[in-house]
């Protein structure tokens, strides 16, 4: 959620700072704007409702040349989305500020501020950092005092840029529960919330931690801890790709993420494997010695990452013989927890800065786990760096608001990790070898199953009046039907829940008619039978089934039910494989029903608050 690009140049920055902007639209907003100071010592400011392209008109009709500047999407918390609450706000027309993030003391400080004669002119929390540091520059000689001073008045999440017209030689930044990054250039430097948005101008990195403040002008950087002293951050280079620009022959980002999963979860085992086991490396050093002594895993995780983690309960305590509990992490981190002994805790994030899930794994280290693993797309984000051990799925980035080879290669690098402990728990090497040669053909299974897509498509068309939809599934494919219908209702605007099919009689059947699709996951498994006797119940009252089922599973097609034969695959790894076609039945009823599939209203990619 939420984009910042800030810039100290010697050239002008406007072109910089909105294409940041642009690389940073997958995150999900709703209003776009940029400030700089000009060459005339003068603010200018051009804030846009809508798309980055708007902004990006606006900028370019009416000259911008400066070379210090800021510019942010704006994903609405306080304020409705508009061209008065977007960013960058202003204080007594020289101090500028972006800001990702909630501060939840913001009316108590905004009332204090009007008393003192302040004006508000949107209805954000951010504006209220503005004159904060407008105020406390009546009192101290820089714009770095200033905001040290501000923070210390803030409670809540902030990764936040200010600059001064009347000192464009610098940018001061802050960040605390809201990640930002330093790009370090020649002769001019760089901040973003995402090294994405800098990888055209730096490819060397300074990742801020928790409470630090930094300067940074054109030839240098000073960054400052939380309790105010001066400090050395570690200077990254970064191998990242944005690959995503381009959406090549596909008409979505989410239709091409789709399609590169074969590839996606290849790079993700690639290195990984021997001929019969997982290397323990591939969690990283002192993972061997940890995973001897764990006979308990928590793991918390929030959206499309709590449902990987549902389907990593099934297969740890079928495979890996130690008990497992999942939580989301917003519930995890507010109730008293117990912790089991001799138990990790595995964190799950596309992103690695998923606001709740990093406060559980903080709460986590304060409770006394025995470590701490992290498993990501993201090198240097806080999860990754704050956690003990970490798998990076490798999935590259991912654009669409809605995941997709995020969320298999979550599935892959968990399959991994039940592997990596079972050996110590039980797991024999015939059971060990023949896993592995299944995650080794998994891909090529991933590539049969998109061949469907011409039949999903079809059956697409069925859902074009609907309104309303159920998913069934029984073991490890509940968490897939959860998923399939999270999907559903996030870009198609159906609403759609899922259910345990064995629970059809305890309240889902009274939802049962004609007009309701029910869309069930239908493996060949030991589950099967008593699937097919779930299957009748719905038949018997009037039900439509779309059934997606194993080839060999022998389900047949007739007036109330459509069956689509999905490639036979070692039952352990059919959740990864049945979540495909969940994918495309999603996708092409979003384009039936003409929504924005990679920017869904409301959502955003990365949830940096509460």
């Amino acid at each position: 959620m939420c984009g910042i690009v800030g810039a100290v140049a010697q050239r002008d920055v406007v072109d910089i700072l909105v294409e940041g902007l642009r690389r940073l639209e997958y995150r999900g907003y709703d209003s776009a704007g940029v400030a700089v100071v000009n060459n005339s010592g003068e603010l200018q400011r051009v804030r846009r409702l809508g798309k980055v392209k708007e902004l990006s008109d606006a900028v370019h009709s009416t000259p911008t040349p400066g070379g210090t500047g800021i510019a942010h999407t704006r994903w609405a918390t306080h304020g409705e989305p508009s061209e008065r609450n977007a960013h960058p706000h202003l204080s007594k027309e020289h101090i500028a500020v972006v800001h990702n993030g909630i501060i939840e003391n913001h009316a108590n400080l905004r009332r204090l501020l009007e008393e003192e004669g302040y004006v508000f002119t949107s209805d954000t929390d951010t504006e209220v950092i503005a004159h904060l540091v407008q105020k406390e520059l009546k009192n101290t000689d820089s714009l770095l005092a200033a905001v040290q001073k501000t923070v210390k008045q803030l409670h809540g999440a902030y990764g936040t840029v200010l600059m001064d017209k009347n000192d464009a030689t610098r940018l001061v930044v802050a960040r605390s529960g809201s990640p930002l990054v330093i790009g370090l250039g020649i002769g001019e430097n760089f901040i973003a919330s995402d090294q994405l948005a800098l990888l055209p101008v730096t490819r060397r990195f300074i990742f801020l931690e928790e409470g630090d403040v930094a300067e940074i002008t054109r030839t240098t950087i000073k960054i400052f801890d939380k309790d105010g002293q001066a400090i050395e951050r570690q200077i990254h280079e970064s191998t990242a790709s944005y690959d995503a620009g381009d959406k090549g022959k596909y008409r979505h980002f989410m239709l091409k993420e789709i399609y590169e999963q074969p590839n996606a979860v290849t790079n993700t085992l690639e290195g990984r494997l021997s001929s019969e086991s997982v290397m323990d490396e591939t969690f990283g050093n002192g993972a061997a010695e940890l995973f001897k002594k764990v006979k308990h895993i928590q793991i918390v995780a929030c959206g499309t990452s709590y449902h990987s983690a549902m389907v990593a309960r099934y297969w740890l305590e079928t495979f890996s013989g130690i008990s497992c509990n999942v939580e989301i992490a917003s519930e995890f981190r507010y109730r008293k927890s117990f912790v089991q002994p001799n138990s990790m805790v595995v964190t799950i994030s596309q992103s690695g800065e998923t606001a709740d899930t990093l406060a559980a794994l903080r709460l986590a280290k304060e409770l006394g786990y025995l470590g701490s693993l992290s498993i990501c797309n993201v090198a240097g984000s806080s999860l990754v760096r704050e956690s003990d051990l970490a798998f990076m799925t490798r999935a590259g980035a991912e654009i669409g608001v809605a995941s997709t080879k995020a969320f298999t290669t979550q599935l892959v690098g968990l399959a991994m990790l039940v592997l990596a402990i079972g050996k110590y728990n039980g797991l024999s090497t015939e059971q060990q070898k023949e896993m592995v040669a299944a995650l080794k053909n998994l891909p090529a299974k991933l590539e049969e199953s998109l061949a469907l897509a011409p039949k999903i498509e079809a059956l697409a068309e069925e859902f074009a009046d609907k309104h309303h939809a159920l998913f069934l599934g029984r073991g490890d494919q509940y968490p897939i039907a959860m998923e399939g219908a999270l999907k559903l209702k996030e870009i198609s605007y159906i609403h759609a829940e899922a259910y345990a099919a064995g629970e059809l009689k305890h309240g889902p059947l009274a939802l049962i008619d004609a007009h309701m699709p029910i869309i069930v996951v239908a493996p060949n498994n030991d589950l099967l039978e008593k699937l097919k006797s779930n299957v009748e119940e719905v038949r018997a009252r009037g039900g439509i089934l779309y059934v997606f089922a194993d080839e060999d599973a022998k389900f047949e097609s007739d007036a109330t039910m459509r069956v689509i034969n999905v490639p036979h695959i070692h039952p352990w790894l059919a959740p990864i494989l049945y979540t495909l076609p969940l994918q495309l039945l999603s996708y092409y009823v979003a384009i039936i029903k003409g929504t924005d599939v990679d920017q869904p209203r409301n959502l955003a990619k990365s949830v940096t608050v509460e």
